[in-house]
């Protein structure tokens, strides 16, 4: 099944034609009752008659929507211009919305790719270009929409973790790579709704979360990565300070510092810069005589 045109004309002119050929057959109809002419009575019957077929011709189309007709069954073309227009009569005329649509899906509990489950929620964004599909090949679009879009985001969210602790490697993940994801998503969800003549114009992830039985877990191996990510860029700063302090001391002062001097040194400072506490100075007065 696949839209096509149908035969239309503009409505206005129908229309007027329609309100003469009634002129025209009650006219008809009136002079044979007066007259007592069958033939004026009959003509007038027939052009009633015709008027009727015509009229059930007249169609109104209102703007981002379409008709789709169909003749004793048979799919005979769809009108996607908005106004009158008259058509095929004795067509049954369904309307359907070309209008840009939302569907918020609900939160739904899925396992990442490592077995962790989270939750997640998406919102779809999508129209329909194929009125004959859309009615025709699904029972419900609608409901089509909102099955296969969260049989999808399950499918999505299987595939990726929801996040990487290993800095160094380039995995996507679901709370890193949202425009990835939602690309994933956006193309895996236009090839189950292509049969439904459906397009979608983009996919957003809403709600993203660790479940509650495996949160707090989380956020403890969340919070301990970020402790020892800082640790690391204080202890690199810190082994840079005392290099730099025991070289220039050396430079300006231009002695020899002993090596168990340098370690004491390099030990003072990072325990000065490393530590979370505030550091007490200690003035050594073993030589002072």
């Amino acid at each position: 099944m696949k839209e096509k045109n149908v035969f239309h004309v503009n409505g206005y002119l129908g229309l007027i034609a329609v309100i003469i050929l009634l002129g025209v057959g009650g006219y008809l109809l009136w002079a044979g009752s007066e007259s007592g002419s069958v033939m004026s009575i009959v003509l007038g019957s027939v052009i009633i008659i015709l008027d009727l077929l015509f009229a059930s011709s007249l169609t109104i189309i209102q703007p981002n929507e379409a008709k789709v007709l169909t003749f004793f069954g048979n799919y005979i073309g769809t009108i996607r211009a908005p106004g009158l227009f008259m058509t095929v009569p004795l067509t049954s005329k369904q309307t359907i919305s070309l209008r840009v649509r939302n569907f918020n899906s609900q939160i739904i509990k899925v396992n990442d790719s490592k077995g962790n489950p989270v939750e997640i929620a998406a919102v779809i964004v999508y129209k329909v270009v194929d009125s004959a599909k859309a009615i025709f090949n699904v029972e419900d679009y609608e409901q089509f929409v909102e099955i296969q879009s969260e049989s999808a985001i399950r499918h999505i969210a299987s595939q990726y973790p929801y996040d990487s602790f290993d800095e160094k490697t380039d995995i996507l993940t679901l709370r890193g790579n949202a425009t990835e994801v939602s690309e994933a998503l956006t193309a895996e969800l236009q090839d189950r709704l292509e049969v439904a003549g459906l397009t979608i114009l983009e996919t957003r992830l809403t709600h993203l979360a660790y479940a509650t039985e495996i949160a707090s877990a989380m956020l403890q191996r969340q919070q301990a990565t970020a402790i020892l990510s800082a640790r690391k860029i204080i202890v690199q700063g810190a082994v840079e300070i005392s290099k730099a302090a025991v070289s220039q001391l050396q430079h300006d002062i231009s002695i020899d510092i002993p090596d168990e001097k340098k370690i004491q040194m390099i030990n003072n400072v990072l325990v000065s810069i490393i530590t979370e506490r505030g550091t007490q100075n200690v003035i050594n007065t073993d030589n002072i005589k």
